[in-house]
Formats: C-alpha cells, sequence, structure tokens
C-alpha cells in the first residue's frame, strides 16, 4: 500500500485549467482516468487526509504510485479524451458499464449492390442502417416476417443468393412473395435498393404517410373495379398495422428520444435505456455497474452516455436525451452531443406530462434490474467462493486460488503443435488474458517437453515484468518477437502470477510444469493437474491422485477451467492447420498482402495462367509495380508444379490442378495431404 503523499507533485506544478489525469500502480498500468475544469483544484481532493476520503477513493490513491496529466483546451476535449482513455486503457477503479448480453438489431445492410435484412449483434458496420436494439432475436424475426409481405427485400445469407443465381431457381421465399427475388432478376438492383429504403423508412418511424399512400392505392383499384389488387393491397394495410401494434405508442408522433434511469445502492448502480423512435418504444438495453468510486447520479448518467454515444453519430444520436439528474456541469455534455449528432441535443430532466410518465416506467425497470442482479449475482458469488474454498482445501493451500492459470497441449499427429494459457479471477473467465503459444523448441510430439517449454516461457516473462527491465533479451529463442512490456499504462502481458496453475494432464505434465518453475526459483505458487480419464487431480511429487467428490463445486470449477483450455487451443490449432493446407505459392512471395494476392488471382483467373504470364503482364494488375512483378514471377518459377491428378477408378490423368484452384468435388470436404488414417485425430 503506497502513502499518496510520495508521489503528490509540488505545489504550483498543477496547471489550473481544463485537462484529464491518469494514476498509475507501480507496475505503470493505468488504474484510473478522470477530467476536470481545473486540474489543480481536482486532484487536490486526492492528496487530503486519508481519513477524510471516501473508502474507494482511499483504496484507489494508495493502490496508486504515480499521478500525471494532459492539458486540453475545453471542458469538451477533456470529455472526449477521457472517453478514449477509459476505453483504451480499462482502468479497474473507473465506472464501466457492463452488457448482460449482447442485444440483438434489425439491420438493413444499404452497403451491398443488394440490400439485406437481417439479425445483427456486436460492432456495428459502416454502410449498415441499424433498428433497435430489440430483448430478443425473435422479436426482429416477427416483425420482418409481417414487413415483407409489403416490402419484400433480400433476407438470404451471399451463399444462397449466389447459388439461385448460378441455378436461376429463386428460394422458397421467392416463391411464396416474401422475397422480390433480385437473385434471378426479377428485380432491378436500383429497384430492390428503393424497396430497402421504403423498409428503413418504415422502421424509422415514418408509417402515417406510406400507410395513407397504400389506402388511397386500395381505394382507387376498387373504384376501378380492379378488387384482387385491393385486396391485396388490403391485407398489406394489415399486415403493417400489425408490425405497428408491436410497439405501442408512447409518445407524441414524431418524438425522436431517449430515456436513461439509473437505478442504484452502495455498491452497484443498474441503467435502463428506452429509445423512442416516431413515438414508439423501438428499442430497450440495460448495463449493470460496481460502484468502485464514490460518484453521483449525474456522473453515473455522464458514463452511460459516454458509453451510449462514444461511437454513435448522425441519427444514431436523437434529437433529445431524457436523464433522471444532469451531468455537473452539463454544458459540455451537451455540447459533445451535439457534435455527435451534427445538430443540436436537448438533455434534460423531464418534470411532467407523457415523458415523465415514461420515465418513471423506464425507472421501474431499472429497480427491477437492479434486484435481479444482485438475485443472480448473491447466489453466483456463494457458488464461486464455495468452489474457491474447496479447492484450497483439497490441494492444502494457504488461501483460495483467486487467480487460476490453466494450460493445455494440442497438436495434430504431432504437427502443428500449440499451447494455450486460459486465466479465470474470482472463478470467472478473464478472456482478455487468454495467451496462445507455438512450440518452436522440437518438432515432434512430446506434451511433457511441450508443457515444460510453455511454463518456462510464460513466467520468464512475468520474471521479467516483476524486475521492470523494461524489455526482453534479445536473440532468447524461447520468447517470439514483439512481446515487449507495454509502458504506455496498458495491461502488461503475463505481468501478474497465478495462485495456481492447472495443467491438462496427469502425473508427467504436472511434474513437468513444477520442474520448469523450480528452475525459474519460483516455489510461491502452487501445481496441479486434471487427468481427463477419471478426472483425477494430481499433485507434484505425489504417487496418489486427490479424488474429489463428483458433485465438488471445486471439481466442477476445475473441470470448466480445463475445458476451456482445451477449446482454446485446439482451435488455435486447427486454424493454423487450416491455414497450411490453404497456402499455395504466392503465399511464399516476400510482401505480398491478402489483397493483392486476390488480385492477382482474379485478373489471371488461376494461379497455373499467372505462372505462365510474363512480367509485363504480371505489372498490368493494379497496385503490382515491376520489382514486385519480378518477384513473384521468380517465385513461382521456383515452387514446383504439383503432380498431375490421376482418376483412382479408370487411371485418366486428369488436368494439372494448382494448389488453391480447386477445392475438391462439391459438399466434400478438403483433406488433401492428409493420410486417411490422421483425418479426425487431433488433440
Amino acid at each position: 500500500m503506497a502513502d499518496p503523499s510520495s508521489y503528490r507533485p509540488k505545489p504550483g506544478q498543477i496547471p489550473d485549467s481544463p485537462g484529464v489525469y491518469r494514476f498509475r500502480d507501480e507496475h505503470r498500468r493505468v488504474i484510473y482516468v478522470g477530467k476536470a475544469k481545473s486540474l489543480r483544484q481536482r486532484l487536490a481532493n486526492y492528496f487530503q487526509d486519508l481519513a477524510g476520503l471516501h473508502p474507494r477513493t482511499r483504496s484507489m490513491v494508495t493502490t496508486a504510485a504515480s499521478v500525471e496529466w494532459t492539458v486540453v483546451s475545453t471542458e469538451v476535449e477533456a470529455l472526449q479524451l477521457e472517453y478514449s482513455w477509459i476505453k483504451e486503457y480499462d482502468p479497474r477503479f473507473n465506472v464501466k458499464y457492463r452488457d448482460d448480453k449482447s442485444y440483438p438489431y434489425l439491420a438493413v445492410t444499404m452497403n451491398e449492390e443488394f440490400p439485406r435484412v437481417q439479425v445483427m449483434r456486436g460492432h456495428k458496420k459502416k454502410g449498415v442502417r441499424y433498428f433497435g436494439p430489440y430483448a430478443h432475436a425473435w422479436a426482429i424475426r416477427d416483425t420482418v416476417d409481417l414487413l415483407l409481405r409489403v416490402f419484400p427485400v433480400r433476407t438470404c445469407s451471399a451463399g444462397v443468393f449466389k447459388n439461385a443465381s448460378r441455378t436461376g431457381r429463386p428460394c422458397l421465399l421467392g416463391y411464396i412473395g416474401k422475397c422480390s427475388a433480385p437473385c434471378v432478376e426479377r428485380i432491378s438492383a436500383d429497384d430492390h435498393r428503393d424497396l430497402a429504403e421504403e423498409f428503413c423508412d418504415f422502421m424509422a418511424g415514418r408509417t402515417g404517410a406510406y400507410l395513407r399512400r397504400l389506402e388511397q392505392q386500395m381505394a382507387q383499384a376498387a373504384d376501378e373495379m380492379e378488387y384482387e389488387r385491393a385486396a391485396r393491397l388490403r391485407d398489406d394495410i394489415e399486415a403493417l398495422r400489425k408490425a405497428m401494434e408491436k410497439n405501442a405508442v408512447v409518445l407524441a408522433d414524431a418524438t425522436d428520444a431517449d430515456l436513461i434511469a439509473v437505478a442504484e445502492d452502495e455498491l452497484e448502480a443498474a441503467v435502463q435505456i428506452f429509445h423512442v423512435r416516431g413515438g414508439r418504444v423501438r428499442g430497450q438495453r440495460g448495463w449493470v455497474t460496481d460502484k468502485v468510486e464514490e460518484i453521483t447520479t449525474g456522473a453515473l448518467v455522464e458514463h452511460a452516455l459516454q458509453q451510449l454515444y462514444g461511437e454513435e453519430s448522425g441519427d444514431a444520436v436523437p434529437k433529445e436525451v431524457l436523464v433522471p439528474a444532469l451531468p455537473d456541469p452539463v454544458e459540455p455534455v451537451q455540447e459533445w452531443l451535439t457534435g455527435r449528432r451534427g445538430s443540436a441535443v436537448s438533455l434534460r430532466v423531464p418534470q411532467r406530462g407523457d415523458k415523465r410518465a415514461l420515465m418513471e416506467t423506464v425507472e421501474r425497470n431499472a429497480q427491477q434490474a437492479l434486484v435481479l442482479h444482485k438475485t443472480k449475482r448473491a447466489s453466483d458469488l456463494t457458488t464461486r467462493s464455495r468452489a474457491l474454498e474447496e479447492i484450497a482445501e483439497a490441494l492444502d493451500l494457504d488461501s483460495a486460488p483467486l487467480r487460476i492459470e490453466c494450460f493445455d497441449i494440442s497438436h495434430f499427429q504431432g504437427d502443428d503443435v500449440v499451447a494455450s494459457m486460459v486465466v479465470f479471477e474470482d472463478g470467472l473467465a478473464r478472456k482478455s488474458e487468454y495467451r496462445r503459444f507455438q512450440i518452436k523448441s522440437f518438432e515432434g510430439q512430446d506434451d511433457v517437453r511441450s508443457m515444460h517449454e510453455v511454463i518456462s516461457r510464460r513466467f520468464r516473462r512475468y520474471l521479467a515484468e516483476k524486475e521492470r527491465t523494461g524489455e526482453w533479451a534479445d536473440g532468447d529463442p524461447a520468447l517470439p518477437d514483439g512481446a515487449l512490456t507495454e509502458e504506455d499504462g496498458r495491461p502488461k502481458r503475463f505481468a501478474y502470477p497465478p495462485q495456481l496453475i492447472v495443467v491438462d494432464g496427469g502425473q508427467p505434465q504436472v511434474a513437468a510444469a513444477r520442474r520448469a518453475l523450480d528452475e525459474l526459483g519460483i516455489d510461491d505458487i502452487a501445481v496441479c493437474g486434471l487427468a481427463k480419464r477419471l478426472e483425477e487431480v494430481w499433485l507434484p511429487d505425489d504417487d496418489d491422485p486427490v479424488v474429489l467428490p463428483r458433485t465438488s463445486e471445486g471439481l466442477y470449477l476445475l473441470q470448466r477451467v480445463r475445458d476451456e483450455a482445451h477449446r482454446f487451443a485446439i482451435t488455435y490449432q486447427r486454424s493454423k492447420r487450416a491455414k497450411r493446407f490453404r497456402a499455395g505459392p504466392l503465399d511464399d512471395v516476400p510482401g505480398l498482402g491478402e489483397t493483392r494476392k486476390q488480385a492477382l488471382v482474379k485478373h489471371f483467373g488461376s494461379v497455373k495462367k499467372l505462372r505462365a504470364a510474363t512480367i509485363e503482364q504480371i505489372c498490368e494488375v493494379p497496385g503490382i509495380g515491376r520489382k514486385t512483378a519480378e518477384t513473384i514471377a521468380a517465385a513461382l518459377a521456383e515452387a514446383a508444379p504439383p503432380a498431375p491428378a490421376v482418376n483412382t477408378a479408370t487411371g485418366e490423368i486428369m488436368e494439372e490442378g494448382e494448389p488453391g484452384d480447386t477445392a475438391g468435388p462439391p459438399g466434400e470436404p478438403v483433406t488433401a495431404g492428409v493420410p486417411e488414417e490422421r483425418r479426425g485425430q487431433e488433440t
């Protein structure tokens, strides 16, 4: 525990201007980021008597070992920089809202030639129109199913679309009228795009004008005695009204607003957001956070606004944002929102009327979310605590292993030997700490030797971090290139030791791990192995395993850790093997990236034709200069062409192929170069 007076800046050293400050711990990792209208006044609050500080603030300043700051021109710049640094450094003492799930959106891919309507999750992509988020994916599909009758936009994947184009037959939706079938040219690309634009307009809330137009068309068809067309328009109107009924009107027509409510107690806070577009609730989402710092409701709202709109722009930021309390000061936040939208944004607390009534509904949702989260977390915490205590008791540890690292080796009959390291903290997976290794010191299948190498490499890095040298030893074959210590505050690789190492295996693997630690002089980390056959726990130097009860929470946790390490290792090994099988002669050309390789194959049609081309012909490909063309020609000339394929049934010599030209018969997996007895055998 550090004394804040040991790193307190000298009087007059801190500027009296807006800026952003960072507290760092003894490992130079950023643990807190804040902004201030006056850096001098704000930082002075942290260096007062510890007894007068809030317990969480006291914990932060005693964990820190230094403080630094960056001066900016305005408070808006400070707000933007604070958001960027919180996202970049992930400081442990800042409020960070976390979603309990990935919310689905209704997305229209306007960046494609034939826009597609689909359900999307995760990060938003450029050129895609998003509506939502929705609580459930099935709610999106129900809405889309109703709207496809009126707006028969493409919903199929790229593979289905290409197959339909090739065969000249649309999919089932094309036959039943729920797709305009642009794949078989029933509609032009421009007309299909117009249809997608109408779909987006309807989803954006511009429903009244479209319904009135359909009603006029229905009346006109009836007057002209086109009763079948009038009946179809009637059914279209009914389908649109059913879709609209799924989102009840809550505010005046054409109102675009986001309502944010906060429910909090001493330790946690829950945030609920209702997205209102065109007067209707179009989406809902919620976040929960631990209150790791002393913070007001207005500050919680400010952090929620940063997370909600930090990556958004344009219409994604509504004209009006309603909140339970305003940030202090409110002007920089409102100016920042206006800059994100490109036009004025109103940030205020609703006082009366329909908006206040809807805000009360959002607040009730936030209270319910907080209660549900605390109930679920209390149960989960109890289970995880019991599991860690059982592990500590079974392995005779001094304390519960709050950080567990598990290692697994994976290979394909001795080829593509790799290893994985997964990390569990407080019984939960910490995926940002996962690491993977390639075994390079030897070739062949030797799990024990591989385990020794991986443990040695991981903890050699830990010792280097512990000594704070700032760089790795040059020429060390066990260390990959680029494994330098991060000195800018980002989480450092391998910086923190575990209390327990779990290896996937029995006595030999456990002994190899223990020997690697002993060679490095590390004796304060426990080691155990979990054997798959009988789920036995092996300890170093013990002839008999520790057998945990089948109903033990500790055994369940060790199994989850082991299975996650196995999954992570085998995924890496399969990706390496697939990449090796897909390799072609162009992969050996230095400086030739994926984009230019694709351009070459697209221009010539195949690697075989590229090999026969002259340097001048290769130079005709965009992005390929003469020097690069000469390198390509030389590399292809050196690569020996493959032997001709032979039809084993007829003895016929088939046309010479090229790596990457074909992928085998349709519907069959590519297994070229893999002996039959080895296919599917991996560990």
